[in-house]
């Protein structure tokens, strides 16, 4: 009986065992953390597709894209560059100081009329200096292209230029451009609107002037031009009617200006736009317009000379001159910017005006001829 007892306590104590056994291990057991997920039927996302191969004309806009990192041509340079360049003498510095910081180039100026400019190439003919050259006067520099005196070289950013300011060899340039109109002292006449040949007339005796041709590229051009679109019998008859009433050349344009400016002169014929503008924002008692016939746009044409010693530097000049820094000094200064898609608030931009219809080919072969017999008509020679 004893060993009966014994028995089932030894049975009871290994179910006890077996039980326990069980309970611990379920409740050491880690979740199961997908269960969640594997409670759906489990599904392959479908693969990403490989990109198409481009295009024959995606491959050609991917390969015209511009590189973001260009190198600049105004980098690497140093040493100097002469330029000579027409007035406004301020605009000269500011664009030299301006080459000059940005390049570490030394910018020798010389700033003169067109034609102290060209007397001065001229005298340096045996030892040229010059490496650019800017000039008032469209013909003048289409002369120096003619006598062979002109590199071709395109710089950045041309295609931006008005239409007709770049010549057909690509070696001058409008890197801006300049008009010209009547000025009139509005303290001796209040109003004027006349046109060009209405100058020419009684009322106005002893009151008109203009700018010398062979010292002005502007007052050259426009002259030349005015008897080529008008034909030289027409023409020629309104210079010497003016001269008749007793029209003057007191000078250049600064000094045919002045002329007006301190009522020695009521009119002057063929003052040139910027300098009129630039006066009349300084409170001098002057107006300006254009006759309603037209006036001539004169490109100031930028170029590079064939005896160039520091071509690199006359490169970047130039290339330079059409930058968004050069332009908007250059319509601070009362001029029309070369390019086209920059526009002045100080004047009138190229669509504003009239503008003549011309022949430079024409005007180069006979502004020097024309001149001269215009000064001499006035008595200026």
């Amino acid at each position: 009986m004893q060993y009966k007892k014994l028995i089932l306590l030894i049975l009871t104590i290994a179910l006890l065992l077996i039980v326990g056994l069980a309970a611990c291990s379920t409740d050491t057991e880690e979740p199961n953390t997908s269960t969640q997920a594997t409670s759906t039927p489990e599904t392959t996302p479908d693969p990403t597709p490989e990109p198409a191969p481009p295009t024959e004309h995606e491959a050609e806009s991917e390969q015209d894209e511009p590189v973001q990192e260009e190198i600049s041509s105004f980098e690497g340079l140093s040493g100097v560059v002469y330029v000579y360049m027409p007035s406004p003498p301020a605009l000269a510095d500011r664009l030299a100081e301006a080459f000059s910081a940005l390049t570490g180039v030394e910018v020798r100026t010389f700033i003169g009329t067109t034609g102290e400019i060209l007397a001065r190439l001229e005298a340096e003919s045996a030892n040229p200096i010059a490496d650019v050259v800017i000039l008032a006067s469209w013909s003048d520099g289409l002369s120096l292209r003619e006598g062979g005196q002109l590199l071709s070289h395109t710089p950045a950013g041309a295609g931006l230029l008005h239409p007709g300011l770049i010549d057909s060899q690509n070696t001058l340039f409008g890197m801006s451009a300049s008009a010209v109109g009547v000025v009139y002292n509005t303290l001796l006449i209040p109003e004027l609107s006349a046109s060009w040949e209405e100058l020419a007339s009684e009322e106005f005796r002893d009151q008109l002037a203009f700018p010398c041709p062979e010292r002005s590229g502007s007052a050259s051009d426009f002259l030349s031009g005015f008897i080529n679109n008008r034909g030289e019998a027409a023409g020629w008859a309104t210079w010497e009617a003016m001269a008749d009433y007793g029209m003057i050349v007191p000078g250049a344009n600064a000094a045919a200006l002045e002329a007006v400016i301190t009522g020695s002169r009521g009119i002057l014929v063929a003052g040139v736009d910027w300098n009129a503008f630039a006066a009349i924002n300084r409170g001098e008692p002057i107006n300006f317009y254009y006759p309603e016939e037209g006036t001539v746009v004169n490109p100031r044409p930028a170029m590079i000379l064939q005896t160039s010693r520091n071509l690199e530097n006359a490169k970047a000049f130039m290339d330079f001159m059409l930058t968004d820094e050069a332009q908007q000094m250059i319509a601070s200064a009362f001029l029309i910017p070369g390019r086209s898609d920059v526009l002045s608030t100080y004047r009138p931009n190229m669509a504003d005006m009239t503008v003549l219809d011309v022949d430079w080919d024409w005007m180069m072969q006979h502004s020097t001829e024309i001149s001269q017999r215009f000064n001499e008509l006035m008595g200026a020679n």
